[in-house]
């Protein structure tokens, strides 16, 4: 295994185990009054896109890297959502400065090994403000104390049930091909799903 290769299983790895903790920082950032409205949307859009249940893995083996997805889609949403809120994203930024130090470099090193599998999760990161989510558009999800407090329930449920940590992940995530083949799986599922080739 190459070392580009190496250096990015490693960093999903990390992304993978600590994904629930990484997810705060988007309902954070869904709170924050400071960011603007879209910057604040678009961190909704990508919380859902995480605790909805749309994985049709179903090898146990698979489950651990079905969410390496939505560990990439994440650190998209929140780079993207920081550009959204300019001088107070930058503010945002500083607060939670160890996952953003050096995302550049990380989403580049993705983009390097996972090539049109990154396009595709990248492209994905604009159309997150317009997700439905149990009936409702994501505005509700900001103006609506109900549907937000809902979100966050789902949120904490999927933290309590996310099934990877360092035990779990074990050996489980050795090469890249691990995780992209998952990946890859899915990008075609979305593609039937939607009457497109793959």
């Amino acid at each position: 295994m190459s070392t580009v290769e190496s250096k990015f299983v490693e960093l999903v790895r990390g992304w993978l185990v600590s994904l629930p903790h990484d997810l705060k920082i988007a309902f954070d950032a869904m709170d924050d009054e400071n960011l603007p409205r879209n910057a604040r949307e678009l961190a909704v859009g990508t919380i859902i896109y995480i605790v909805s249940p749309h994985d049709s893995v179903s090898d146990r083996n698979d489950t651990i890297v079905s969410f390496a997805d939505d560990a990439v889609l994440l650190r998209l949403g929140l780079k993207r959502l920081i550009q959204l809120g300019e001088e107070d994203g930058a503010a945002f930024r500083d607060r939670y400065a160890e996952v953003f130090d050096g995302l550049d470099d990380q989403l580049q090193l993705c983009g390097t090994v996972m090539g049109d599998l990154m396009t595709w999760l990248a492209g994905k990161v604009e159309s997150l403000r317009n997700l439905d989510y149990k009936g409702k558009k994501i505005k509700a999800y900001l103006d609506d104390d109900e549907a937000r407090e809902a979100l966050f329930d789902d949120g904490l449920v999927f933290r309590t049930n996310y099934p990877v940590d360092e035990t779990t992940i074990g050996d489980k995530v050795k090469k890249a091909s691990t995780i992209t083949d998952v990946m890859r799986r899915r990008k075609a599922e979305e593609a039937r799903a939607k009457g497109q080739a793959s």
